[in-house]
């Protein structure tokens, strides 16, 4: 009996349906008997000292139930890892937007009228925003005793650096002795401002605590299990107190791992004696929330005359912000892409995180990635043009192949870089003559390994001859449950139809480190496949019994076991299970290694069109060429390439958190430029498929890929139109207007 497979098929999602009716249940929807609004005071100095709270006032105003100051639950800190963040500062505040104080109320407006009626006494002190000055041997301290935290990752803090938090650094061979025998050396600084995630959902969050003290949490997150790990480290209770329960995500391309504004709610619940709902507003989210670093990159290289890169230094610099806390491991996991895919034998990257008094960053859609390769792209380009090369000859040249060491000497296997480079050079018609003057063509690579860690599913086999899948995953706009259907559909040879996914919350479901790192094919995937494997084992077995053969003789397909010599002797799935002792269920925790010898690649060509007189460019196509393996869904799995292109397009030209002060003054989306369908070029999109994925049926991952080299790509694009380079992001008309100017 043939089999249909059901890799490669485009199936519908498996929350569209609820999605598109209104049915689908995000975090400000849950709305809980006597629940509160909770609102949060905010500093409005980037740096002061706290001299007196008086909220008494605001107990005035009717239908408050709840006010909590930070003088009244002094000590307690919140974070991923180094708990440096205050939940309610009590003696300083370090960033516009640090958390003072808080109050519950019948509505949202009495709870905002509250808010303004809490006296608050400050004394400002001064403050840093720029993370270069903040190093400077003289700089004030924003914080006396980083080491003293709890979670402080005490191998890796940079105490040495004037308020710095934390560095990763690599090194290889002798760099020094790199540059000594360079022909060139050049080197060059780079600029990425602060970025929003631009996701439509702002953070929200639920607290109510049953009469026995059982905490219970909706919330917009994609890590249950790290959010109830902080939000029980917070405020002091043990993480079984507290449940997280399933509420769907709505956006957030990793910036939705944070018990943020939870703790705040969880104090006002305890002395209200009501839930307390919580929903930040859009200022809230820009000014307060957790952005993408601000960040300064310098890279120095030194080449030969015939190409050879022999020596490479990039020391990245990180603001950031007044604290560490929203970052997993009080810094960014470089160590996913750090080095590029270049054969560099003498080399040394730093990446520091550096205390400014501004927004606390957190994590954004490969974290960090986006700053190191928009310099380290950008640099590779103007080496090429100053050694009179063509810049993709220089790269196809200096690519790492199969078994060879990466700059940081790890020796990769399953390397297709050249591969697609090419294919996306023969795609946008690298050598094609340009369509005019002022046209140009700019590619850019980036590539990076995967995540691993925890993870697992509860797969059951129902009497109706269905399945289930109990997962932990949080599907945040991926795909990720249709995945995982068509996953276990596939291995357990019925129609998609008859299998079902179900997010467990963290009472019921396996832990699980969450939606990131592109790992997720990968580690629930596995998962999956493996709790197949059991469960086709124990249903075989069962089988077998009624079919009186040994497991051996049995075989399975579209819900129906039969004899392998004779077909015509069949059971049915349904009748095997309710013939069963016992419930027929699997389940899978598993904690898988991250798979740092294999480097997946992207590599990308911008085509613009620059006007010289005014410096207006226009993007007209851009191409994206990627290594894949399996594509088990095309169409979410294009959906992952073309939203990765545009939110990178909209990091290239337009998006950027304006500070002044530390004060962001671009705190709504009708100021805070996201692209919009007018802004996005004729896009192509490239597959080199080959063996050597890492998830079912060989699957590659491809969340991360798209979205972190289109500025390298457009910023080399214009210099090859017009012959200005931009050093800073994002790439606009007025920019390019001036080193036009500058040039002529």
């Amino acid at each position: 009996m043939a089999a249909v497979t059901l890799l490669g098929v485009s199936v519908p999602r498996a929350e569209g349906p609820d999605k598109v009716t209104g049915r689908a249940i995000y975090a400000a929807d849950v709305n809980l008997p006597g629940q509160l609004w909770g609102k949060i005071l905010r500093s409005p100095y980037p740096h002061a000292r706290i001299r007196r709270i008086d909220g008494s006032r605001a107990w005035q105003v009717p239908g408050v139930k709840a006010v909590v100051t930070g003088q009244e639950i002094p000590g307690h800190l919140m974070g991923k890892l180094i708990r440096d963040m205050p939940v309610l500062c009590w003696e300083r505040v370090r960033f516009v937007g640090d958390r003072v104080a808080a109050v519950a109320a019948d509505t949202p407006d009495a709870a905002e009228e509250a808010l303004g009626l809490i006296d608050v006494e400050y004394e400002e002190l001064p403050a840093l925003f720029d993370p270069l000055q903040a190093m400077q041997p003289g700089a004030l301290r924003i914080h006396e005793d980083v080491a003293g935290y709890d979670g402080a990752p005490q191998r890796r803090l940079a105490l040495d650096v004037p308020n710095g938090l934390t560095r990763q650094a690599w090194r290889k061979g002798d760099l020094e002795q790199g540059f000594r025998e360079a022909d060139l050396v050049l080197e060059h600084t780079f600029y990425v401002p602060a970025r929003h995630h631009g996701y439509i959902e702002p953070h929200v969050g639920a607290v109510a605590i049953d009469t026995d003290g059982r905490i219970e949490v909706w919330t917009s997150t994609k890590s249950p299990f790290a959010t109830r790990n902080q939000l029980a480290l917070a405020i002091g209770v043990p993480q079984t107190s507290i449940r997280i329960n399933v509420a769907n995500v709505g956006g957030e391309f990793g910036g939705k791992g944070d018990a943020l504004d939870l703790p705040v709610a969880y104090f006002l619940a305890r002395q209200s004696g009501r839930p307390v709902k919580i929903v930040m507003t859009y200022g809230e989210e820009l000014t307060a929330g957790n952005p993408g670093h601000p960040t300064v990159v310098t890279v120095r290289s030194g080449v030969k005359r015939d190409g050879r890169i022999v020596a490479r230094y990039l020391r990245a610099v990180h603001a950031s912000g007044a604290y560490g806390a929203l970052k997993s491991n009080a810094c960014l996991p470089t160590w996913h892409y750090v080095g590029g895919p270049y054969r560099v034998d003498n080399t040394s990257f730093e990446f520091l995180q550096i205390y400014t008094n501004t927004v606390p960053g957190g994590y954004f859609r490969g974290p960090g990635a986006l700053q190191t390769y928009f310099a380290l792209e950008s640099h590779t380009d103007i080496i090429a043009r100053a050694l009179g090369m063509d810049p993709a000859e220089f790269r196809l040249r200096n690519l790492i192949g199969e078994d060879e060491e990466d700059a940081i000497g790890q020796r990769l296997r399953s390397v297709r870089f050249r591969e697609v480079l090419q294919a996306a050079l023969d795609s946008a018609g690298w050598k094609r003559r340009k369509p005019g003057p002022n046209h140009g063509r700019g590619v850019a690579l980036f590539g990076r390994h995967i995540g691993g860690g925890p993870t697992g599913v509860i797969l059951t086999a129902e009497p109706d001859g269905t399945f289930t899948v109990i997962s932990p995953t949080f599907d945040q706009g991926t795909g990720t449950h249709t995945i995982l259907r068509q996953l276990v559909a596939e291995e357990m040879r019925v129609p998609i139809d008859r299998v079902r996914v179900i997010v467990g919350d963290t009472d019921t479901a396996p832990n699980d480190g969450g939606a990131r790192a592109s790992r997720v094919t990968y580690v629930a995937g596995r998962a999956a496949a493996q709790a197949c494997e059991e469960l086709r084992a124990q249903l075989i077995a069962q089988a077998a019994r009624a079919l009186e053969c040994s497991p051996e003789e049995a075989d399975y397909g579209d819900g129906r076991f039969w004899l392998r010599e004779d077909s015509s002797q069949q059971v049915s799935l349904r009748r095997v299970v309710a013939q069963a002792a016992s419930p027929l269920s699997v389940t899978v925790a598993e904690d898988l290694p991250e798979p740092q010898d294999v480097t997946f690649i992207c590599a990308q060509v911008a085509e613009v069109e620059v006007d010289p007189e005014t410096g207006q460019m226009q993007l007209h196509r851009f191409v994206t060429a990627h290594d894949v393996g399996t594509v088990i869904n095309p169409t979410t799995h294009q959906g992952q390439i073309d939203g990765g292109v545009v939110m990178g397009l909209g990091q290239a030209l337009m998006e950027e958190l304006v500070m002044d002060g530390g004060r962001v003054t671009n705190a709504s989306l009708g100021d805070y430029k996201l692209p919009t369908t007018a802004d996005i070029p004729e896009l192509k999109t490239v597959l080199v498929r080959s063996a050597g994925g890492l998830g079912p049926f060989e699957a590659k991952a491809i969340g991360e890929f798209a979205n972190n080299s289109p500025p390298a790509a457009i910023a080399n694009a214009v210099a090859d139109a017009v012959g200005v380079r931009l050093f800073e992001l994002p790439i606009t008309a007025e920019k390019i207007y001036r080193a036009l100017k500058e040039k002529s």
